[in-house]
């Protein structure tokens, strides 16, 4: 496969032809922020946080999707490119809870995003879905990044379990005809808790310890016993 030279940030970058801007930018030493990508899934260049502006052309481009081509100049990190990274950054913050979402949390410090900017949006608030032995669903932290739809299909498990409803505002993450994770095709193999970036979804082991029970409670919690009533916290 032919090699491509391109430049980044002003650096000139060969690469094999094919290669995403945002690997064609790892490999000139630069780190363009991302949200929905994930290397083991499919990318749909969904959050746009990581755009960047391309010489001749208008809109700025999502680096995860768009290919190099040979004599490119990328900036990762223009005025503009920034300006709109902290626009969706302000937008999530106004509509989710971001508050297990780490990664997003440091791109917020960094880019400087007002997390106040928009106090009249509408927040996205939906009840914990506590279905099964093993996770629980808390959609209101939901970004639609699409990870776990895409592990739970051809990207891994091939299992179709989940999948997006609603359109606009109301999309969602759900199951087919919103049944119970146990009366879906779901192998309960972890693949989705593991590439979710917000803890939208979370091992119920875990929220269990948060919630300060006891190794006993949370066994019996976790293997399908009777349900202990949640501490107040």
């Amino acid at each position: 496969m032919a090699d491509i030279n391109v430049t980044i940030d002003a650096d000139a970058v060969t690469v094999p032809a094919g290669t995403t801007i945002l690997k064609a930018a790892e490999k000139a030493g630069r780190q363009i922020p991302t949200i929905c990508y994930h290397d083991h899934c499919t990318a749909n260049g969904l959050c746009r946080i990581c755009v960047v502006e391309v010489d001749g052309v208008k809109p700025l481009v999502p680096a995860c999707l768009n290919r190099v081509s040979e004599g490119m100049k990328v900036s990762t990190s223009s005025t503009r490119a920034e300006r709109s990274r902290r626009t969706i950054l302000e937008m999530l913050a106004s509509a989710v809870d971001l508050s297990e979402a780490p990664e997003i949390q440091k791109f917020i410090d960094a880019y400087r995003a007002d997390t106040a900017r928009f106090p009249d949006a509408e927040r996205r608030e939906y009840p914990v879905l506590d279905d099964n032995p093993m996770y629980l669903r808390d959609y209101s932290k939901c970004i639609l990044c699409w990870r776990c739809v895409q592990v739970c299909a051809e990207d891994a498990q091939y299992t179709y379990a989940i999948n997006f409803k609603g359109r606009g505002f109301e999309t969602g993450i759900a199951t087919f005809f919103d049944k119970p994770m146990p009366e879906t095709t779901c192998v309960f193999c972890g693949q989705c808790v593991g590439v979710c970036p917000t803890g939208a979804l979370k091992p119920k082991r875990e929220s269990l310890l948060e919630q300060g029970l006891s190794l006993d409670e949370i066994m019996q919690a976790t293997r399908g016993g009777k349900k202990r009533r949640r501490k107040s916290p």
